[in-house]
């Protein structure tokens, strides 16, 4: 699941080296906060927050596949 936070984060930046992603997890949500170049936070959520919309939904889904609750926190 962290991996993939990951590599979609690092597709849509211009610094991929300063992508970040921590852990935490909870006893039935795990939590992933996502940290990025402030000169890329725009990018990362998209017009809209269509793209962090997109990536949450990705992670919920792949959540739900485990069984667990997965939550997405952009940070900067």
């Amino acid at each position: 699941m962290k991996e993939l936070i990951v590599q979609i984060a690092k597709a849509l930046v211009d610094k991929p080296e300063e992508v970040s992603v921590s852990e935490v997890v909870g006893e039935r949500t795990t939590v992933f906060e996502l940290r990025v170049a402030s000169t890329d936070l725009g990018k990362v959520i998209g017009k809209q927050g269509k793209t962090a919309r997109a990536m949450r939904t990705l992670l919920s889904a792949s959540g739900t596949k485990i069984g667990k609750r997965c939550v997405l926190e952009i940070l900067e």
